[in-house]
């Protein structure tokens, strides 16, 4: 069972590695605050996004994504200290089930947990005011995504990841219902869709009792349109869709996709070490 839960999470920035729209890194004087914090932290300057963060957290303190993207930004450094965002983690499913239980810093887990609270608190009282909030809606997609990532690629508790992946899938089906432009919030079907259509039919069986359901060509298509019409997660989606095509052996999409995102994001090697390492197999 651990086996085919560890399937369930690519990983978000996270909500993980929470990303941005096409800029590059010269346009920062123009961005809004959030903005120019994810460009930060997808440049991998987390110091300085934290402290973006953090100033929109005193400036708005009613808005859950403030906290929400703090804790997206400390997950993201965890991965990138840990080395979670390199491709070959996820390219096969051996790879991927047998990876290692890592040593996270202690000190950055409790930061996350409290970013992570901090934004739920927010984001619920909110929502006992108005149910159709779309941001509070979002903000919920987001924290759970975030820790069914951590979950998952540093704790290796799958049956844990999996709770957060459904509680993040319902939440972003509540935002699209208030707003369906919301195009980032496709991540977190699109996301569970494609992993659990991966999977064998028995285990697709399994899975879809403990309530969710998978189709890869449906996960595909939601990924698709957050890379296309989505915001702060587009070059995200654009991650996942290149890992995508690496695990279905279509190394040319992957290395396109990886090599718009290298000269969006000129300060981090990630996307050209990537690009290396696939034309080395060639």
């Amino acid at each position: 069972m651990a086996r085919m839960y560890a399937r369930i999470k690519l990983g978000i920035i996270a909500a993980a590695a929470l990303c941005l729209p096409a800029w590059g890194a010269d346009s920062s004087f123009s961005l809004p605050p959030l903005d120019h914090g994810f460009l930060l932290l997808y440049n991998l300057d987390f110091d300085r996004a934290h402290g973006v963060f953090t100033a929109w957290q005193q400036s708005h303190p009613d808005d859950p994504l403030g906290a929400t993207c703090d804790a997206a930004g400390l997950l993201f450094s965890e991965f990138h200290r840990l080395g979670v965002l390199e491709s070959q983690f996820f390219e096969n499913d051996k790879k991927f089930a047998d990876r290692p239980k890592l040593d996270p810093d202690p000190a950055v887990r409790q930061r996350f947990n409290a970013a992570i609270q901090k934004a739920e608190n927010i984001a619920h009282a909110r929502l006992a005011k108005n149910p159709k909030d779309r941001d509070a809606l979002f903000a919920l997609t987001l924290t759970n995504g975030l820790q069914g990532d951590y979950a998952a690629l540093i704790e290796k508790r799958n049956l844990a990841s999996l709770h957060y992946t459904k509680e993040s899938t319902g939440w972003a089906e509540q935002t699209l219902a208030v707003d369906p432009s919301c195009y980032d919030a496709h991540i977190a079907g699109g996301i569970s869709k494609y992993l659990i259509g991966s999977m064998a039919a028995p285990v697709r069986w399994l899975v879809r009792l403990g309530g969710v359901s998978g189709d890869k060509q449906a996960g595909i298509k939601e990924l698709k349109l957050t890379a296309e019409r989505g915001h702060y997660l587009a070059p995200f989606a654009n991650i996942l869709l290149a890992i995508a095509y690496v695990r279905e052996h279509d190394k040319p999409h992957a290395r396109e996709l990886l090599a718009s995102l290298r000269d969006k994001f000129p300060a981090n090697p990630l996307f050209a070490q990537e690009i290396a390492r696939l034309d080395s197999e060639r």
